[in-house]
C-alpha cells in the first residue's frame, strides 16, 4: 500500500579528462548543414500499430517504431528527425528518420557491460547544431572496480571523434549494481548525472564519495562556483544533492524552474522527489522500504528524520522505475502537465497528475502492451516515446487517436 493522497487515493507508489586529436571547424560546419536539411524531412509512419487504449484523460495508440533491439537504455533526439539510442551492453546505434534502421555508432569508451552496469544514457549538448557534442553515460571497469563515467565526443557521420572521459565516479567499487544513470542539461547549460550508492548504502550519506548521489558539472566537466559544496572541505565539490539511492529519471521543469527525479527503492519504497540544491535525500536513513527477501526493517525502520527531505511520492510494492517525462506538448491536451515514467516491474506506464508540486492522481497505462518500459521522452514533434528494456527491445511512441476513431 502507498501513502493515502487527497480523494482517498492510494500511491501505487575525476580523475583527469582523457582527451583525444581534435578537427577542424569546417567539418563540423558541414554536419550542422547537412542537419538543416534533414531537418524537412518528416518522420514516416511506421506500420506496426497496436489497438486504441483508452485512457482516463487520452484515447492513443502505440506505434512501434524500430523492433529488436537489445537493452536500450536511453535515446536523444537529432535536429534531422532521427534518434540515437543507447544498449546496454556497450551500442550506440544512429536512427536515421528515413530508414528507421539502427546503424551502429564507433569510437565510444571501453564499457563494463554486466549486471545493472554498460552503456546507460545518452543526451546532446544544447548547442549541438552548432558543435556536434553527443555525451554519454557508462560503466567502467579500472584496476579496483568499476563506476560511472561520463564522456563526450563529436558525432560526425557515424564516428564519435574527440572522445575525452568529463567525470568519473570516485571512488570505483567491486560489483555490478546500482550506476545511475541520467543526463540532464538544465536551461543554464549544467550537466546534472544522475549516481546510484553502487550498492553500498552509507555511501550515500558520505560527502567525500560520489555514489547516491545527483552530480552538477559544467559542459566540459568542470565545478560551477555556484554547486553547494564548493566551500566545504570534506565534500567533493560535484555534489549537488545526496542520500540517493540509485536515480533513473530526471527532469527540468523550465516553466517553475523544478528540478524532478526518481530513484528505486529497496522493497517497496521507489521514490519521486524534487530535488534542491545541498538537501539530503535520506537514504539509507530514511525508506519506505525493506531489505529484500527478509521484508525486515532497514537501519531503525524511520520514514522521517530532521534535516532530510520527504518524497513527493512513493510507491509501496516498488514499480521499479525508470525514465522521466512531464509532458508539455499540445498533441495530448488531456495530458498537459503530467508526469510519466516507465515501470520496469510491471511492464506499463505511469501517468501522474500533478497539482502545483504534488501528486493528485495515478493511473497505469499500457499493461500488457509493452515490455519493461525504461525510458520516456517528449519528442520535438509533441508525442511521447517509450524504449523498452529487453533482449529484443523496441522504441515506440504514443499517438493521440480522435475521439470518433
Amino acid at each position: 500500500m502507498g501513502r493515502q493522497l487527497p480523494e482517498a487515493m492510494r500511491a501505487h507508489r575525476h580523475g583527469q579528462p582523457r582527451r583525444h586529436p581534435r578537427h577542424g571547424t569546417a567539418r563540423i560546419a558541414a554536419y550542422a548543414a547537412a542537419t538543416v536539411l534533414a531537418s524537412l524531412i518528416a518522420l514516416p509512419r511506421a506500420a506496426a500499430e497496436d489497438a486504441v487504449q483508452e485512457s482516463e484523460k487520452q484515447r492513443f495508440r502505440l506505434v512501434r517504431l524500430v523492433e529488436g533491439l537489445e537493452n536500450p537504455w536511453g535515446m536523444a533526439f537529432l535536429p534531422g528527425g532521427g534518434f540515437l539510442i543507447t544498449e546496454r551492453p556497450g551500442r550506440l546505434q544512429l536512427v536515421s528518420p528515413q530508414t528507421m534502421r539502427p546503424e551502429p555508432v564507433t569510437g565510444l569508451p571501453e564499457v563494463f557491460a554486466s549486471g545493472q552496469g554498460g552503456l546507460l544514457d545518452v543526451a546532446l549538448h544544447p548547442h549541438f547544431q552548432q558543435n556536434r557534442l553527443v555525451y554519454i553515460s557508462y560503466s567502467a571497469g579500472g584496476l579496483i572496480g568499476k563506476g560511472t563515467e561520463v564522456a563526450r565526443g563529436r558525432l560526425l557521420g557515424q564516428q564519435l571523434e574527440d572522445l575525452e572521459v568529463i567525470f568519473q565516479a570516485q571512488p570505483k567499487q567491486l560489483g555490478s549494481r546500482h550506476f545511475g544513470s541520467r543526463l540532464l542539461f538544465s536551461p543554464d547549460g549544467m550537466l546534472f548525472i544522475s549516481l546510484g550508492d553502487r550498492a553500498d548504502p552509507p555511501s550515500a550519506q558520505d560527502l567525500g564519495q560520489h555514489p547516491g548521489s545527483i552530480i552538477r558539472v559544467r559542459d566540459d566537466g568542470s565545478v560551477p562556483e555556484t554547486n553547494p559544496f564548493v566551500r566545504r572541505q570534506i565534500a567533493l565539490p560535484e555534489i549537488y544533492s545526496y542520500g540517493h539511492r540509485n536515480v533513473q529519471g530526471i527532469f527540468w521543469q523550465q516553466d517553475a524552474d523544478l528540478l524532478w527525479t526518481h530513484e528505486h527503492g529497496p522493497m517497496g519504497g521507489d521514490e519521486l522527489n524534487l530535488v534542491q540544491a545541498g538537501r539530503n535525500y535520506g537514504w539509507p536513513v530514511i525508506t519506505y522500504g525493506v531489505n529484500y527477501g527478509t521484508g525486515t526493517a532497514i537501519g531503525e525502520g524511520i520514514t522521517h528524520q530532521e534535516g532530510m527531505e520527504q518524497p513527493k511520492y512513493y510507491w509501496v510494492p516498488s514499480i521499479s522505475p525508470s525514465g522521466l517525462l512531464l509532458y508539455t506538448g499540445e498533441r495530448f491536451p488531456g495530458w498537459r502537465g503530467n508526469l510519466f515514467i516507465g515501470s520496469l516491474k510491471f511492464s506499463l506506464l505511469v501517468r501522474l497528475e500533478l497539482q502545483g508540486e504534488e501528486v493528485v492522481r495515478e493511473e497505469r497505462l499500457l499493461q500488457g502492451h509493452v515490455g519493461r518500459v525504461r525510458d520516456v521522452r517528449q519528442g520535438p514533434d509533441g508525442l511521447i516515446y517509450l524504449l523498452t528494456d529487453e533482449s529484443r527491445g523496441m522504441l515506440a511512441r504514443l499517438e493521440p487517436v480522435a475521439p470518433d476513431e
